[in-house]
């Protein structure tokens, strides 16, 4: 049985299975694209032909365009194979964001999976992760250090109730990507008992509608730029880190991502309400993950693949680092400063 190694490549265009004719997430124009979900660093424009979930495929025509979406485009929905060149291919839910997949790829008698990103925490705005038994796994790393354990995204979330208890006039603003963040802190907020509206800038909107067309609830929202300045006080908006929102009453800025386990990090972007919510697998799931797919051999992709690649040695299994350009966190990677901030 040939090695995936034989058939699954890291190229300058990204990772290629050579007996299907397809990348998988390539940062560059391909002639065929298998797409995990519709994160930028992972659906790029320009393809011949994009094989991905329909609400992926949907997140790239909202934010691409029909045309630059891909030239054909086939929507695959989880658990349904297709034979592609020599290769059996399926998608199963990543639990990353709305449509996000990983890629399961079966090829005389041998199975490899890729991840793309993902986390194990339950996020009622998409399916939850599926792992799936293989020979290999190549997962994402943007949190791979024993330090980076992420709280209860819940508990974060109450944060923001307490400091709207205490200050009840206060506009508090949480800075978030539009994309998969956004809708889950919304459905955080209705969990914990918000029932007010939210008011978002005008940039999340449109993903917020993409998400509402697949089903997803998110209760009453409204553009902040359509708000007064007595609608605010008191209110959670929603926008893009760094965004400037005119009317607001004494705004407590919060900042939503993993990065702001980070003290330098939490400094910088400003935030007086630093909230570690992620959208990526932390150390213990990451650990987990590769433990319940069974796999002899794992493929690390972008992130911290060496300290991954020596707990897995230390548990007698193979580990691979694959050193694929062009991916990264929408909030940016880990730095050997990080590190040693969050070990303090």
């Amino acid at each position: 049985m040939p090695h995936p190694e034989t058939w699954l490549k890291p190229l300058a265009q990204g990772l290629y299975c050579e007996p299907g004719g397809f990348f998988i997430d390539p940062h560059r124009a391909v002639d065929r694209a298998v797409i995990t979900h519709g994160h930028s660093d992972h659906a790029r424009p320009g393809h011949r032909a994009v094989l991905a979930t329909p609400e992926t495929l949907a997140v790239m025509r909202a934010r691409m365009g029909e045309r630059r979406s891909g030239g054909t485009q086939q929507s695959l929905a989880f658990g349904e194979v297709v034979t592609i060149g020599d290769v059996r291919v399926w998608l199963q839910p990543a639990g990353h964001i709305l449509g996000s997949a990983q890629v399961a790829m079966e090829y005389r008698g041998v199975r490899a999976v890729v991840s793309g990103d993902y986390k194990r925490a339950s996020d009622p705005t998409c399916p939850p992760f599926e792992p799936i038994a293989c020979d290999v796994f190549v997962t994402e790393a943007t949190f791979g250090l024993p330090v980076f354990v992420h709280p209860p995204a819940a508990t974060e979330i109450l944060r923001v109730l307490d400091s709207l208890a205490l200050f009840p006039r206060r506009t508090h603003v949480i800075g978030c990507y539009s994309l998969g963040k956004c809708q889950r802190l919304i459905a955080l907020l209705r969990a914990a008992g918000w029932d007010q509206p939210i008011f978002l800038h005008r940039s999340l909107a449109a993903m917020c509608a993409v998400y509402r067309g697949f089903g997803v609830e998110l209760g009453r929202t409204k553009l902040v730029t359509a708000a007064s300045r007595e609608e605010l006080a008191g209110a959670i908006v929603l926008g893009p880190p760094g965004s400037v929102i005119e009317n607001m009453t004494e705004p407590v800025i919060a900042y939503a991502s993993g990065w702001m386990r980070v003290r330098h990090r939490a400094k910088a972007s400003g935030a007086e309400l630093p909230l570690i919510i992620s959208d990526h697998a932390d150390w213990n799931e990451l650990n987990a993950t590769i433990a319940d797919t069974g796999a002899g051999e794992v493929w690390v992709t972008h992130g911290q693949e060496d300290a991954l690649i020596h707990a897995m040695g230390l548990r007698g299994m193979r580990g691979r680092a694959l050193r694929l350009v062009g991916y990264g966190d929408e909030d940016g990677a880990v730095s050997s400063t990080d590190a040693r901030e969050v070990h303090a």
